[in-house]
């Protein structure tokens, strides 16, 4: 099926196309598929074989995404189809992010209407494109997203943030929140473990920011590969300088997958270790996922300190008050998120 943010290239590459889509721009001859593997070049036209396949839906909470604070308590509605630009050797849904050998693509057909309905039928306040890389199936995000708003609910992604500047200034409109995966702060680690590069990321998270979407950062800790304590300071300086102090960051263990599924998990001291160092860079809200731990699991407030949500795992408690959504029920400091 046809899609948008491409163009035909002239000259001497005659027949093929530039995909528009992502920042890897492919440059596909007649008959190649791009980097995601889901987006070809057939007879000139740039089509993809997602545009209406979901393999996944599911009712969760926003927590899991992970957003602490965009709508906390609320149920949404999740939808995940096939590929990825990125080829992590740690990739946790990697049964999803490439096609398979054979050529035939996994799932079923869907259409927008058909999502919103869902996730109406199950109240779920927003709409979340995740499981796999929501660039690569752009077209359904973009349409459901725009039915979504339409629909009075919000739309958010779960995302490598590595999107083409035009993508991100078409779904501006139309998704409210994203969670960018910062996978680690070196460039080389991007380009050996995930076949891109750190730039394009660091920029549209400052796109991001700039557009106004909810934003928190996500970043899977690795033992041996990402989790120097200069490289997570590197990570939380930027944040806090580039995204704001108030930009919430995920720190997550990693537990084996894919082609490093015999290299350790990421121990409990670790995580609180890189939790320390966000805080010391000025952070105000470090948060601890994949692990239990005392640290990194509720909201307190950056004024007086005091408790403002207490989380076990994905049950929340909010000491806000309902008439004061967003604020301090000991100080009334407003704490920034999406609250309503």
């Amino acid at each position: 099926m046809q899609t948008q943010l491409w163009q035909p290239l002239q000259g001497h590459d005659q027949g093929s196309v530039l995909c528009r889509l992502c920042a890897h721009g492919c440059r596909l001859k007649k008959g190649a598929k791009g980097l995601c593997g889901v987006r070809a070049n057939i007879n000139g036209e740039l089509v993809s074989v997602v545009r209406d396949v979901v393999t996944a839906v599911n009712l969760d909470p926003v927590e899991k995404k992970p957003l602490y604070h965009f709508l906390p308590g609320s149920r949404t509605f999740s939808v995940g189809s096939v590929g990825c630009n990125f080829s992590c050797k740690f990739c946790q849904n990697s049964d999803i992010a490439h096609i398979p050998a054979n050529g035939v693509v996994p799932g079923r057909r869907t259409t927008p209407e058909d999502l919103i309905l869902l996730a109406q039928e199950n109240r779920a306040r927003s709409m979340a494109f995740t499981y796999n890389e929501p660039t690569v199936f752009f077209e359904l995000v973009y349409e459901t997203a725009s039915l979504a708003v339409a629909r009075g609910m919000r739309s958010l992604l779960v995302t490598n943030g590595y999107m083409s500047t035009d993508c991100l200034t078409v779904l501006s409109r139309s998704v409210q929140a994203a969670n960018v995966d910062l996978k680690a702060f070196s460039d080389s680690f991007y380009r050996q473990y995930c076949g891109a590069r750190l730039q394009p990321v660091l920029d549209n998270l400052k796109t991001i920011r700039a557009m106004g979407w909810w934003l928190e950062v996500t970043t899977l800790v690795i033992p041996g590969v990402n989790d120097s304590p200069g490289e997570l300071k590197a990570a939380a300086s930027f944040i806090r300088q580039e995204l704001g102090a108030d930009t919430p960051w995920h720190i997550s263990a990693f537990h084996g997958a894919h082609l490093m599924a015999d290299h350790p998990s990421t121990p409990l001291a670790k995580l609180e270790e890189a939790w320390a160092i966000g805080r010391d860079e000025g952070l105000h809200f470090v948060y601890i996922g994949n692990a239990q731990s005392a640290l990194g699991g509720n909201t307190f407030c950056p004024q007086c300190g005091n408790l403002v949500i207490e989380r076990r795992g994905y049950n929340i408690r909010s000491l806000m008050q309902a008439d004061a959504p967003g604020a301090c029920p000991s100080c009334h400091a407003a704490l920034t998120g999406v609250w309503i």
